[in-house]
């Protein structure tokens, strides 16, 4: 959007249903470390690109794992040695 009214730009913004949006300024191809996805039909609708891509293309797991060679008890319980 090129304007010499930056309120014109943010009303525009309002109305705009796209991913990325320039204000006075090109496109450079750099966008990588931004999110980006299709709106609406014309993409699958998922953000890649940016850190919002581990977010949808993980899925958050907890293991833990003793080494100590002995049964350990959970804290509920409550046995006597």
């Amino acid at each position: 959007v090129y304007t010499t009214d930056v309120r014109t730009s943010f009303r525009a913004l309002t109305e705009l249903d796209n991913g990325i949006t320039y204000i006075n300024a090109p496109t450079i191809g750099a966008e990588a470390h931004l999110p980006f996805g299709g709106v609406k039909a014309t993409g699958n609708g998922h953000r890649e690109g940016g850190w919002e891509v581990y977010e949808f293309y993980s899925e958050t797991k907890v293991c833990y794992v003793d080494y100590s060679g002995r049964l350990q008890r959970a804290q509920i319980d409550n046995y006597d040695d």
